[in-house]
Parts: C-alpha cells; structure tokens; sequence
C-alpha cells in the first residue's frame, strides 16, 4: 500500500500514458537502437577502407626501401670519386625503378653537399645536410631509414626522405645514398589526399613520433601538428596505441566517427572520418517525422498532467507553503509533522534534519569567526605576520629585554628591482615570488622569531632571545641572502633577485619600536645604496659593518 501512495508511482502511471501513445517507443527506444546499427555498419566499413589504404601505403614504403636497399648494396665504392659516372649509374636506376620521384642522391659521410644526384633539383648540391636526421640515422644504420616528412629546402615540396648507408669492403660507410619521394606524387599519398567519405569525410595519415599530419584529404593539413593532447580525446588515444572505431570531436569542432588503423612498417596510422551528421542523417531524418506527427499527443499529454499534477502535488505545496511562512517568521520555527512516508514525507524529514542542523552552523560560524581573526593578524598573500602583529610581537621583545636585559634584532628586508618582475610577467608570477621568498625566509627560523610582511616587497625578521646580537643577525642575514639568491622557479620561468637587508640591534634600553623600525629601514637604504645583494648593520654614523 506504502508503494502506491508515492509520487513515483503517479509519475510511472503518467509514463505508462505516453507509452500507451507510442512516444515513448519511437523516440527513446526504437530510434537510438538504429542509430547505434547504423554507426557499427559505418564504423565497420571505414575500418575496411583504412585498412586498405593503411596496407597501400606500408606496400608503397616498403617497396621503396626495399629499392634502396638493392641499390645502396649494388653502388659500386669506386664511383664516390667519379661524379660524372656516378651521375650516369644513379640515372639508369632511376629510369629502371623511378619509385623516388624527386630523385636520388648520394651524400658524403661529412654530409656537406652531394656527390651526385638524379635528377638535379637546383639548390641541393649546396645543403648540407649532417644535421638531417635521416642522415645520422643512415650512418648508424645496417638497413635503410626513413627520416622525418617535412618540406624540403630545396623546392619547399612536402617530401619523404629514405636513406641507406653505403659501405666499402672493409664495411665503413663511405656515402649515404638516399632517394627523395614527394608525398602527395601518384601511386603514394595521392589515393588518400584525393577520396572523400562521404560528402565532407576523408583520411588522414599521422605520425604519432612526429607529432606530423604526414597526408590528408584537405591539402592544408599536410605537414601541420597534430591537435596538443585535450582537444580531441579519440586522437590521444590514437597517438599512444589505440587503434579501432570511435566517435570523437575534432579540433575544429565537428563531431565524427573515425577509424584508426597502423600502417604496417612504419609508426604511422591512418584514421578514416566522417561527420556523424552525414552518418545519421537518415536517422534524423526519420526522428523529425515522428516528433512532427506526435505533436498532437504531447499537447493531449500536457493538459492531462495540468489536470492531474496539482492534486498529485499538493502534499507538497502544503509542506512548501509551512516552510515559507517559517522562513518570513509568520511561523514559529520547528519540525513539521511526517503525516506521509513518501517523498513528500522525506523532504518533510530532510527539513527536520535541517532545523537540528542549525546549531552546528552557528558552531562552524564561530570557527569562521576566528579564522577571521587570524586573517586580521596576517597576511593574506603569504601567510605571514602584518604590520599589526609585527608591531605587537616588537612591543613583547621589548618588554621581555627591559625585564631581563636579553637582546634582539629587527632585520629589514627588500627585494632588489622586484618591480620589473610584475610589470613584464604580471602579478600572478610576481604574487608566486612572494610566496617563495616568504617560505624561505621562514626557513631555519625558530619558534621564538617573527617572520612579517609589510606590505609590497618588504619583509621584516625579528630575531628574540640572542645571546650576541650582532653575530646572530648577521649569521641570519647571510643565510637569507643565499636563501633569496637561489633562482626562483614559477612555472618553468627562472627569476634570479637578491636582497638589501638593513640590520637593528636592540642591545640598550631607551629606544622605542618605532626607532628601532627607523633604524632597521635606513640601514636597508644604505645597503641597496653600497650595491644590493648586501646587509648593512645600523651604526650612528650610518657606515656598514661586514664580517
């Protein structure tokens, strides 16, 4: 009985409704299973098709490098020092097998220029080309290498470099024969730059190494970065090992359903996409129909649950209604009756719960109230003491020496030429300096010191309980300028600053805080003044003091 009095029951009853009108049935449950038919059909056929653009492409490499092999074997040594017949016996390979459609070239093991090439590009015998990374890889390699897609320098062209050492009979590389192909040259790249899927699909082959787009169907993508990790989370999986079917967003916003597949022979992978609004678009087609021709019953819906929902509902109205009055004090605050076990009477028991809950936010309210005070006592961006505090723990010291004839020191702290840092990076990097240097100066200190900040880039140590006032001050000035002296760290970006410290004893009585503060601060002065990075200890005729 407890169960038919629930509002979820009423709410299913209303469900039960719709179904009956067959909405349900067609929009939540017919459609989306055909649509997920549809896109494992799809997703299945371009998996099909990257797989066999995947395999023509790792046929068209390793052809190729199987050709260079042969022929980096084949070179005879003694033509290295024949340009002209050298030039002849790359020309008939190259009519033989002209797999490398931008030539062949064979480079010195200095890598400066070439010996020969076939045919001549102009503008290559003059590179150099030991910094290519084909080049250094051929001369480590047994087998043939294959270097990084990029542009060449030659003729700007997007180009593939393979490359093969050349050995003499004592098997030392005397030259490295490399054959040059264009990407997009036919029988290649061309078949993926050129078919589409669909209206607006197309393919994409990646160098996950690189970091590359080595071909695509759009021109303007070749040789461009991929997409930094975060904006198209099926690629990040693709770059670090996956490989398969999934529904992504890419870079440019567009949802599409890709497929990723290796090229066989190489680190590369070939993902075949298609806008998921062209792959279902026979589906949405379809769901447009049905919402046009249900409009009538939903509008019949609609007034059946106008009728019924109020009365359905008032239970909760009721409890509503109490609360509000409680609220603006028309009602004495206090738990309502649980007159029903439902919904209705949980909410009433949540609201119960809430009144007893009361007592522990005045609870939280006072620990609130404290951390106010501390706040009023501190600083807000490093935690440390304020001018209030400094002042209250300056008076306390002072006390203490009068009464026991101990000595303390008041060391004045600022940072040398702060200023740009906030003006060039900003005040966030200037703000995470600050904080730094507030941990070390809290560094080594001892529980009787007080560590402040005054506001800016001025710091302020009290040193209590010294035995030798001068010794103990200086020893811990040193000791934070060494500190400050280590490069700051702030998000990659190292700032090196020093400091002028300015140094006040208090070793007599008959001198007030504010004195001592005054001392402290043109003892700084006169430390910035003798060339920063220093600390000057107060003396009357204002002359530092150095260990």
């Amino acid at each position: 009985m407890q169960m038919f009095q629930s509002i979820k029951f009423r709410l299913i009853g209303l469900g039960i409704l719709i179904i009956v009108a067959g909405i349900g049935l067609r929009l939540f449950f017919a459609l989306p299973f055909a649509q997920g038919l549809l896109r494992d059909e799809v997703a299945a056929q371009q998996l099909s098709v990257a797989s066999y653009v995947a395999r023509d492409i790792g046929h068209s490499i390793q052809a190729r490098r199987a050709l260079l092999a042969e022929l980096s074997s084949a070179l005879p040594p003694a033509l290295l020092s024949q340009p002209q017949q050298l030039t002849a016996w790359l020309r008939e390979r190259q009519r033989i097998n002209p797999l490398f459609n931008s030539g062949l070239l064979v480079v010195p093991p200095d890598g400066k220029g070439v010996l020969a090439q076939y045919p001549t590009v102009p503008g290559r015998e003059g590179l150099v080309f030991s910094d290519s990374d084909w080049f250094r890889a051929a001369l480590q390699a047994d087998a043939p290498v294959m270097g990084r897609p990029k542009r060449g320098r030659a003729n700007g062209e997007p180009i593939l470099v393979m490359a093969a050492p050349v050995h003499n009979e004592a098997h030392q590389v005397v030259a490295v024969l490399a054959g040059v192909v264009v990407l997009n040259t036919p029988g290649f790249l061309d078949r993926l730059q050129e078919t589409k899927l669909g209206v607006s699909g197309g393919f994409l082959l990646v160098s996950p190494a690189d970091k590359l787009f080595v071909g695509a169907s759009d021109p303007a993508m070749v040789l461009t970065p991929t997409p930094p990790p975060g904006v198209n989370l099926l690629h990040d999986r693709a770059m670090t090992g996956y490989r398969g079917t999934g529904i992504t967003v890419n870079a440019k916003g567009v949802e599409e359903l890709s497929a990723m597949v290796t090229v066989p022979g190489t680190g590369w992978f070939v993902v075949a996409r298609i806008p998921t609004a062209e792959v279902f678009h026979p589906i949405n087609a379809m769901l447009g129909f049905y919402v046009r021709n249900t409009l009538v019953i939903v509008a019949g819906m609609i007034i059946i649950m106008l009728l019924l929902l109020p009365r359905t509902l008032r239970p909760l109205t009721d409890a509503a209604q109490a609360m509000r009055e409680m609220a603006d004090g028309k009602r004495q605050l206090a738990p309502l009756p649980v007159q029903r076990h439902d919904e209705v009477g949980g909410l009433v028991l949540g609201f119960n719960y809430l009144v007893e809950r009361l007592r522990d936010k005045e609870a939280a309210l006072r620990a609130s109230e404290a951390r106010m005070a501390f706040m009023a006592h501190h600083d807000a961006l490093t935690g440390l003491c304020n001018r209030a505090m400094l002042e209250d723990r300056l008076q306390q010291a002072m006390a203490r020496a009068q009464r026991d004839g101990s000595h303390f020191a008041l060391l004045f702290c600022d940072l040398d030429d702060f200023k740009p840092i906030n003006d060039v990076f900003g005040h966030e990097a200037g703000d995470a300096i600050l904080r730094q240097v507030a941990a070390r100066l809290l560094d080594e200190r001892r529980s009787t010191d007080t560590v402040a900040r005054l506001g800016g880039d001025e710091f302020v140590v009290l040193l209590s309980d010294l035995s030798d006032a001068r010794e103990g001050a200086i020893s811990v000035a040193l000791q934070l300028l060494e500190a400050i002296g280590i490069p700051f760290n702030i998000d990659g970006q190292l700032f090196e600053l020093s400091a002028s410290i300015g140094i006040a004893l208090h070793v007599e009585a008959g001198i007030s805080t504010s004195q001592l503060m005054s001392q402290a601060d043109i003892a700084m002065y006169q430390a910035k003044r003798a060339g920063k990075n220093e600390y000057c200890v107060f003396e009357e005729s204002l002359e530092p003091f150095r260990v």
